[in-house]
């Protein structure tokens, strides 16, 4: 049996309990403009296989890259469409600027595709990927190997910087 406050106390809250209705207009809104927004500023996006073994670069360039063969150069190897090809400290200890692991790689069937006329030939493209602490003869046998296999355009893969870079600003170390 229940008291009288107690009965005064439940009649109380039947009479002043708020119905909860969740409306759900403005959670659609607010989907929809997030959809719409990731919709637009995904499609400038160019999405390049990156590996944890590799630190790239920053450029402040604004152009964005294309669909290209991609040499990929960590600390210790050297890949070619994620294949490994030869290490770096071979590169380096090369005596010629081609290097000839990279080469058939890059000249391989799969890669090329069918025959390529002259005009063909320098519109070719291959990107680069290359760690930021690697030293520039490696860089430079690998871009002059490239060359050599009948690649165009050689690029080189960087992340792109917020802001300017001012010529002869000091750095920090």
């Amino acid at each position: 049996m229940m008291s009288n406050r107690a009965r005064r106390m439940a009649e109380h809250h039947l009479r002043h309990r708020a119905d909860a209705d969740l409306n759900l207009i403005p959670l659609i809104d607010i989907l929809s403009v997030m959809v719409s927004f990731l919709l637009v500023y995904s499609t400038e996006v160019e999405i390049i296989q990156n590996s944890k073994q590799i630190e790239v670069p920053q450029s402040i360039a604004e152009t964005a890259p294309h669909h290209s063969v991609v040499v990929m150069i960590t600390k210790d190897e050297v890949f070619v469409q994620d294949e490994p090809v030869a290490s770096v400290a071979d590169v380096r200890a090369a005596t010629t600027s081609v290097i000839a692991p990279i080469r058939a790689a890059l000249k391989q069937p799969n890669i090329v595709g069918t025959e390529i006329t002259e005009k063909d030939l320098a519109a070719r493209e291959v990107t680069i990927m290359a760690d930021k602490n690697l030293p520039y003869e490696v860089l430079k046998k690998v871009m002059a190997t490239c060359t050599d296999a009948d690649y165009g355009r050689v690029s080189l893969a960087v992340l792109q910087k917020d802001k300017p870079v001012v010529a002869g600003a000091n750095h920090p170390a």
